[in-house]
């Protein structure tokens, strides 16, 4: 588990990592106690994919923080819900309402793509409806870290990072060598 933050001035910095043996709520909810018991706080959002201990793990140990789901994780459900002659086109549609100049636009784009999918789309429609409060978070945000906000994908290309590293190595002799490494690896993209 590898936590990144950006701070008040848009930059990424790692926060923490930690090794557990399952994914789910309880080591979720380990991992983000722990950071806060490290010193953590005025934390306002956290973006990452919707598994379900994650979520739990961030309303629990994180209270008032809101949550981002990850456009880039929301949009294959979302096409999975049209046809693939037509997923094109709704993927398009989606992205133009991250391509706004502001937060008020955000939303008047999302409604619009909303009304264009209407009854042919319904499925994506009404997914996108029950999703808004998980993917427009990042509007209420100063423009500058939309980028950075909006989606994991940086951390996803941190944790291929770490597996490719670790991936060379294959098994460990103890928990310490696999920290070392990850911790190494860690710190170098902090430094980059």
């Amino acid at each position: 588990m590898v936590a990144t933050g950006v701070s008040a001035d848009g930059h990424r910095e790692v926060l923490g990592v930690d090794l557990i043996t399952t994914e789910d709520g309880a080591g979720w909810t380990a991992f983000l106690r722990g950071l806060v018991a490290r010193g953590l706080c005025g934390v306002q959002l956290v973006t990452s994919d919707a598994h379900g201990g994650l979520v739990d793990a961030i309303a629990g140990a994180l209270p008032g923080t809101s949550w981002q789901r990850c456009r880039t994780h929301f949009m294959r459900p979302l096409l999975g819900r049209v046809p693939k002659s037509a997923q094109a086109f709704v993927g398009a549609l989606v992205r133009s309402i991250f391509d706004q100049p502001d937060g008020g636009q955000v939303h008047a784009q999302f409604d619009s793509v909303v009304e264009q999918l209407g009854d042919k789309f319904a499925g994506a429609s009404g997914f996108l409806v029950d999703a808004r409060g998980q993917l427009m978070a990042f509007a209420s945000f100063p423009k500058e870290h939309w980028r950075q906000i909006w989606s994991n994908n940086p951390q996803e290309r941190l944790n291929k990072e770490i597996r490719r590293r670790t991936d060379v190595v294959g098994i460990f002799p103890n928990r310490a060598s696999v920290m070392r490494l990850v911790g190494a690896v860690l710190n170098e993209q902090h430094d980059e």
